[in-house]
C-alpha cells in the first residue's frame, strides 16, 4: 500500500511539473509572439517613413535639420536587431516624427498636401496598432515575469530555461513636447 502511494505521489508531482514546464513555454512563446507583432508594426512606420520625408521634402526643403532626424531614426530602426535597440529606435522614431509633425503646421501648404494628410493617416494609424502591441506585449513580459518569481513555477522556469523579459517602455526624450524654433 505504501508503495502505491508512493507512486501516486510521484506521478502527481510529475504531472504538476510537466504543467508548470508547458505553462512557461506557453508564456515564453506568447512573449516572443508579442514582439513579433510590435517587429511587424516598427517596420510598417518604418516603410511609411521615407514617402512622409520625400513629401515634406517638396514643401519644407530648408528643414533640413528635422528630415535628416527622421531618416537617421529610421535608419537606426531597421538596423536595430536586438530588442534594446529596437526600444532605443522606436524612441529615436517617434522623437524625429513628433518633432516633423510639429514642424509641418507651420506650412499650410504641406498641411494641405493631400500625400501628406494620408501619410500622416497611416502613420496615426500605425502608431495606435504599435501602441496595443506595446500594451499587449508588456502584459505577456508581466505574466511570464511574474510566473519565473512565484511560487511552484520557480522551481521549474531553470528546467523550461525561462528567464525574465524586458518590458518595453519608452524613455523620457519620447514622451517630451517638440519645440518648433523658426
Amino acid at each position: 500500500m505504501e508503495l502505491v502511494l508512493i507512486a501516486v505521489t510521484l506521478v502527481a508531482v510529475l504531472l504538476i511539473g510537466v504543467a508548470l514546464y508547458n505553462k512557461l513555454v506557453r508564456l515564453k512563446n506568447a512573449v516572443a509572439e508579442g514582439f513579433a507583432q510590435i517587429d511587424v508594426q516598427l517596420q510598417r512606420r518604418n516603410d511609411l517613413i521615407p514617402n512622409l520625408v520625400e513629401t515634406v521634402k517638396g514643401y519644407a526643403s530648408h528643414e533640413r535639420e528635422a528630415l535628416e532626424a527622421v531618416i537617421t531614426a529610421r535608419n537606426q530602426g531597421v538596423n536595430a536587431t536586438t530588442t534594446a535597440e529596437k526600444i532605443s529606435a522606436d524612441n529615436a522614431i517617434t522623437g524625429a516624427l513628433r518633432q516633423l509633425f510639429a514642424l509641418a503646421e507651420a506650412y499650410p501648404d504641406l498641411k494641405a498636401s493631400t500625400n501628406f494628410l494620408a501619410l500622416q493617416e497611416e502613420l496615426a494609424a500605425t502608431e495606435n496598432k504599435l501602441a496595443f502591441a506595446r500594451q499587449r506585449y508588456n502584459d505577456q513580459v508581466r505574466d511570464l515575469n511574474t510566473a519565473i518569481e512565484t511560487i511552484p513555477t520557480r522551481f521549474v522556469a531553470g528546467i523550461a530555461n525561462a528567464t525574465k523579459a524586458e518590458y518595453f517602455e519608452t524613455d523620457e526624450a519620447a514622451r517630451a513636447v517638440p519645440q518648433v524654433r523658426f
